[in-house]
């Protein structure tokens, strides 16, 4: 979706912020990692859009769209991405937005781009462009509408044009001219560059209205992070300091905490000024980190650290292919960015119900699906590298996962166990004693509120309803035991396999069991996650390949745990266990003989 059309959407609902992060590209494997994990804590809390930035000269021009593609379609936020003519003729910029337009992506913020380091002045490549302008008129003329494309703003002119600390008037209002071609041109939302001074930044919106720019234009805030930062930063983009805040941060330079809680506190000033004057939009340079920028949507009241906003039980998708998709099957709860790399592809994404099952095409195991960042790995390292010597060396592991002395799982991609899952936490260490192995669980819900901070998704307004459902390992032994007792509770349904594909089931192949609904106002009931067999056939694959690859490849290739690894692997079955009951339904007294 466009960046512009969240803004236009947002403009109706009274009283509604809209407020967006940027990122820029790490130099090492482990930044990128961390990045990703700090973006995916970041996003939770709802930014109308991220952006990326393009390195100076398009030095990281393959991670740059490598990291754009993941943003869109991993982390599933709005991706906005960088876009500068620096070393870059044109057949590179038609293959940068060929690739994102293919990923999904749709919002493009066009600059002219700083000089290649080592160069003072920007100069015209042979091939390419000469500004944003020619930039924006290109997009247009060749992707039509496809793109909605952002330009830059500089509220004080372009720092070529800052000379002894302040632009010319004659320069400012060239600045604004040109500004006005490259809306004119085809751009639909102005971002600025960062400022200090409030004052300078509503005076700008109020020259670019005079002279007949009407698109919004989104303020830039960068917090103060640290001093030396800050005056590197504020020199490079010629940017002027009100003398309050130099008197401010001078006696406290050389302390880093005093200086972050001054830049959160001068930033959530320069916040409420530009919102008290009607503008319902704030952009936040994060600089990579989290804290600062989190903190003053904090002090605005416009987010909660402790109440996360969901659309959906799973992260809505952002790619354009698949914005209408609600509906999927719950093995995946835990391992979201794997069920997304093995549907890409799919002509059409269930939207209402999920139909018919075996249409679907999932794609094939690769490692894609088995690799993980650094820290991840080093924490599943750490927390299940440890001896083996019995399998109630193994079941003890999934006792302290249910327990929450453990913050990862091999079986999934979040970290811990999710919020309605600590709800029955004991019970499930309890049946995890007894040799039932939990990889995946809900509790029953009978028309909790919408925005219930444990169960709830989709908003104010409305109730969530939920079967109970459990996901687990077990021997052939436990699995005939469970199946007799089955019998005596006729709200129960299960599907059983193995990792060779013996079947064991009281449900039809093809008998989609949804297990979680809303019903929300003046909308029809949406039912987001279902238990489908097909779909279960497919994900008993990849939870199998999980003992082996996830788990025993943690240890050396000759270590004893390893093999008990892989004879657990091949003397167990996957069970999906769902109690249709939500009502009056008890799914954990079926283990109670155990």
């Amino acid at each position: 979706m466009k960046v512009i059309e969240k803004i236009r959407d947002a403009s109706t609902e009274e009283g509604k912020v809209v407020f967006s992060f940027e990122f820029f590209p790490p130099k090492t494997e482990d930044g990128v990692d961390n990045l990703f994990d700090r973006m995916d804590r970041m996003v939770a809390h709802g930014p109308a859009f991220c952006d990326i930035t393009w390195g100076a000269g398009g030095s990281t021009a393959d991670l740059t769209l490598e990291i754009a593609n993941k943003m869109q379609n991993t982390v599933c936020v709005e991706t906005m991405m960088h876009l500068t003519c620096t070393n870059m003729p044109v057949e590179k910029i038609d293959h940068a937005l060929d690739t994102i337009k293919s990923n999904g992506i749709q919002n493009v913020l066009a600059l002219r781009g700083d000089p290649p380091h080592g160069q003072d002045k920007f100069v015209q490549i042979q091939g390419g462009f000469a500004c944003a302008l020619d930039l924006v008129q290109h997009i247009r003329a060749k992707y039509g509408d496809y793109f909605g494309i952002t330009v830059a703003g500089y509220p004080e002119a372009h720092p070529d044009v800052i000379l002894n600390e302040v632009a010319s008037l004659e320069a400012y209002q060239s600045d604004l001219a040109y500004l006005k071609q490259k809306v004119d041109a085809g751009a639909d939302l102005i971002v600025t560059q960062l400022f200090y001074d409030t004052d300078i930044y509503l005076k700008f919106v109020n020259d670019c209205r005079q002279i007949g720019i009407k698109c919004p234009i989104v303020p830039g805030i960068m917090p103060i992070n640290n001093y030396k930062g800050f005056v590197r930063m504020a020199g490079f983009c010629k940017t002027k300091i009100p003398s309050e805040v130099s008197a401010a941060l001078e006696p406290i330079k050389d302390n880093d905490e005093a200086v972050k809680a001054y830049g959160i506190h001068l930033g959530t000033e320069m916040c409420k000024k530009i919102l008290s004057h009607g503008i319902k939009t704030l952009h936040l340079y994060t600089l990579n980190m989290e804290k600062s920028a989190l903190a003053i949507l904090m002090n605005l009241g416009l987010i909660e650290e402790s109440k996360i906003s969901r659309s959906l039980p799973w992260r809505r998708p952002t790619n354009v292919f698949r914005v209408k998709e609600d509906v999927r099957p719950i093995f995946w709860a835990n391992r979201p960015k794997s069920y997304i790399s093995r549907t890409i592809g799919w002509e059409q994404y269930p939207h209402g119900r999920w139909s018919d099952s075996c249409n679907p095409s999932y794609g094939a195991l690769t490692d894609y699906q088995f690799m993980r960042p650094r820290a991840r790995g080093k924490k599943l390292h750490e927390e299940w590298a440890v001896p083996l010597k019995s399998i109630e060396d193994v079941q003890e592991r999934f006792i302290k996962l249910c327990l929450g002395k453990l913050k990862s799982s091999p079986w999934s991609e979040l970290d811990g166990l999710q919020p309605e899952s600590k709800i029955i936490n004991e019970l499930l260490g309890n049946i995890n004693s007894k040799g039932f192995l939990t990889i995946n669980s809900q509790p029953a819900v009978n028309g909790e509120k919408s925005d219930s901070p444990t169960v709830g998704w989709g908003g104010k307004g409305g109730y969530v309803y939920q079967k109970a459902y459990l996901e687990f390992f077990c021997t052939r032994e436990k699995l005939n035991g469970l199946v007799e007792k089955c019998k005596g509770y006729p709200s129960l349904t299960y599907m059983a396999v193995n990792k060779e594909g013996t079947w064991m089931s009281n449900v039809g192949p093809r008998d989609v069991n949804a297990v979680t609904w809303g019903v929300f106002p003046a909308k029809e009931i949406i039912q987001p996650t279902v238990v489908d067999p097909s779909s279960f056939m497919v994900w008993k694959d990849e939870a199998f390949e999980i003992w082996s690859r996830g788990w025993a490849s943690l240890y050396p290739e000759d270590d004893p745990s390893r093999k008990l690894l892989e004879q657990a692997q091949n003397s167990h079955f996957l069970v999906s266990l769902v109690d249709n009951d939500y009502i009056n339904g008890d799914l954990f007294s079926v283990f109670m003989e155990f």
